[in-house]
């Protein structure tokens, strides 16, 4: 009888179907001299349940209903368990609908069958079925329900089946308490998740993980670092999951020092050899602005699976190392099969270099070669790439071409592009889409508000900044932030909160003295209320970014590295100010915008001035030209030697 069970594996149907008709004979011979002669069945069920074998748990289905037995209680059972498993559902509830439904163990098979292959609204039906039939849920049923109130964001649902747990008193379980952490997370109720995990009595590392991932899924990465932190004082030891999710949360904000102190404190626990983590590391470091130490890191990967490639090559793309990105693309050929993913990394490697046949090539290899439809992601980073190189008429051709809907995203780099290039038209019509899919960003008005300054149209201006009042819509207030000694220093436009803030001050003019002797002019355009151009000036020169990067200076030794963190983009003349910087402090100074990582040193940045407008590029180069003749004569950067060929200094 065991030969014949452990066989199954390798054995073809007709095989199958010879044994079934031996143990029928063998079960007609010792029927009489056993206790319960449906066992030897259920054994044959129970291994094909472990083995997911459907053809032959179809044929004892039949070799069942032959003998009588094809409606007993707990043979039935395992057989709609079989069916669940083999997401054979329909078989699975017409077997259902015809046995004695007493036992709860039935319920929970069917509704896990529903909660884990859809459709999910079979499962919450089934739920309400079960109590109809005056059975109580309990710690399983739970969280089977939940996982597919989960699925359809049934928040409603999700409430009443918590409700119902309380009167029953599970929802201090930690099966149960995890799965409505989940629910709630899912439907984007990360407080209401919070105080599930706060009524937990005793939280397992399940628990743990399960509001971990909540907090890192809804955008609060800070709290979970934080919960991670009071995880690892409480003692409770960390799983895979717990340190990808707090991993990938420290790279959500770029915390470098959150993310070194975990990438020890999992080779502490043992987790030094174990890829998933070793590759959330890949991207932490990568996001955080330390490509070299997340390239060391995917060299050293034992398995480098697609999500680790896709790692690399995002993270090179992000700081505008566009060759580097497309290298390890085509390493990667051949090696593992690229995905959705990584085309939005080489693609977008394409728009932060510019490599526009590049990207037109990678975006068709991408449909012919690996049969990847375009998604919004890549149709973003095309329409970016096509606007930026000027071709407008071929981007809004493939914004109205494209079979996914354009979203926000893509309307938003159509809108930008047409900012770099003037294009006043074509940036009425962005607009348009963009004030339907987000009407209270004030990013888009003042976009436009730009274009309109830029080519003279100071009643369009007027007009938009009427429909932003009349709408209530405001500017999203941009701060930037800096880590210096383990601490984070946040600053807005104009601050002077700061307890430095009159060293600050005095550094940034300072630096503004120095600037302007080689030759720097700010540039007042974008700026829009009625005030002398010298408070123009003024407050263009405090933005937080050179707010945070003044700190900085004074706050570290000479030649440290600096990394600012901004929440929205990097201006032009910020851009043009701190490449003058970065060359008169002698100081690398990374900055990491919503959009990109900037690497500027020696007075050039990484993205090369890719990103600016035309004219805006033209008064770049006229400048750099000015303070090329001025640095000549300066003595910092004068030839010490005599007779020694001078030659002007070009930050580009």
């Amino acid at each position: 009888m065991i030969s014949i069970i452990t066989s199954w594996s390798a054995r073809n149907k007709h095989t199958i179907i010879k044994s079934i008709i031996q143990i029928h004979h063998y079960h007609h011979q010792q029927h009489l001299f056993s206790p319960n002669p449906t066992q030897h069945f259920a054994s044959l069920l129970q291994s094909c349940i472990a083995r997911k074998s459907v053809e032959p748990g179809k044929q004892l289905h039949a070799h069942l209903c032959h003998t009588g037995l094809g409606y007993n209680i707990n043979l039935a059972t395992k057989l709609v368990n079989l069916y669940c498993v083999c997401d054979k559902l329909s078989n699975a509830h017409h077997l259902f609908d015809r046995i004695p439904k007493g036992n709860i163990f039935l319920w929970n098979v069917l509704i896990r069958g529903y909660a884990w292959n859809g459709p999910y609204k079979g499962a919450i039906s089934l739920y309400y079925q079960m109590i109809d039939y005056g059975l109580v849920p309990d710690n399983f049923t739970f969280p089977f329900v939940l996982k597919a109130c989960s699925a359809l964001s049934s928040i409603e649902v999700g409430k009443d089946v918590h409700e119902y747990a309380k009167r029953t008193k599970w929802d201090k379980d930690v099966f149960v308490g995890a799965a409505l952490i989940d629910m709630y997370a899912k439907c984007g109720c990360v407080d209401r998740s919070r105080e599930v995990f706060d009524n937990v009595n005793e939280r397992d590392v399940v628990v743990w993980n399960s509001m971990l991932a909540a907090y890192s899924q809804n955008g609060h990465p800070e709290d979970c670092l934080s919960l991670c932190g009071e995880m690892a004082c409480g003692g409770v030891r960390p799983t895979e999951a717990t340190l990808v999710t707090a991993i990938s949360a420290s790279a959500d904000v770029a915390a470098l020092r959150q993310g070194r102190e975990l990438h020890g404190y999992s080779w502490r626990q043992g987790f030094d050899f174990q890829d998933k983590v070793k590759t959330a590391l890949v991207d932490m470091y990568a996001k955080s602005g330390s490509v070299k130490v997340a390239r060391i890191l995917f060299e050293g990967l034992e398995e480098k699976r697609v999500v680790s490639w896709n790692a690399m090559i995002t993270g090179y793309a992000m700081h505008g190392h566009a060759n580097a990105a497309l290298c390890l693309f085509n390493e990667m050929v051949g090696k593992a099969q690229p995905d959705h993913i990584t085309f939005v990394g080489v693609l977008s490697a394409c728009n932060h270099g510019g490599l526009l046949s590049e990207g037109r090539m990678y975006f068709d290899s991408m449909v012919k070669d690996y049969g990847i439809e375009p998604t919004i992601q890549h149709t973003t980073c095309m329409v970016d790439l096509l606007g930026h190189s000027g071709l407008l008429d071929e981007a809004y051709r493939l914004i109205t071409q494209t079979k996914v809907m354009p979203d926000a995203g893509v309307w938003g780099a159509f809108l930008n592009s047409c900012k770099i290039h003037g294009y006043v038209e074509f940036a009425e019509l962005a607009l348009e889409r963009l004030i339907e899919l987000e009407p209270d960003d004030a990013g888009n008005y003042v976009i436009l508000s730009n274009i309109y300054a830029q080519a003279g149209r100071w009643e369009g201006v007027a007009k938009l900044r009427e429909l932003m009042n009349e709408r209530g819509v405001k500017k999203t207030t941009a701060y930037s932030w800096i880590e210096v000694k383990n601490k984070v220093h946040a600053f807005l436009s104009g601050d002077t909160s700061h307890p430095m803030s009159d060293e600050i001050y005095a550094e940034l003019q300072s630096l503004g003295a120095r600037m302007v002797q080689a030759g720097y002019v700010p540039n007042i355009t974008p700026v829009f209320h009625d005030v002398e151009d010298d408070e123009k000036s003024r407050m263009v020169c405090s933005h937080s970014e050179r707010l945070a990067i003044a700190f900085g200076l004074i706050s570290t030794p000479p030649g440290t590295n600096l990394l600012i963190t901004k929440n929205l983009r990097v201006c032009e003349d910020c851009h043009v100010a701190i490449k003058l910087i970065s060359k008169l402090t002698e100081r690398e100074i990374t900055i990491r915008d919503v959009n990109r990582y900037h690497h500027f040193k020696d007075g050039i940045c990484s993205c090369g001035d890719y990103w600016l407008s035309g004219s805006q590029f033209s008064m770049v180069k006229t400048q750099m030209a000015k303070r090329s003749i001025l640095l000549y004569s300066h003595p910092k950067y004068s030839s010490q030697t005599a007779g020694h060929d001078r030659k002007p200094i070009y930050f580009e």
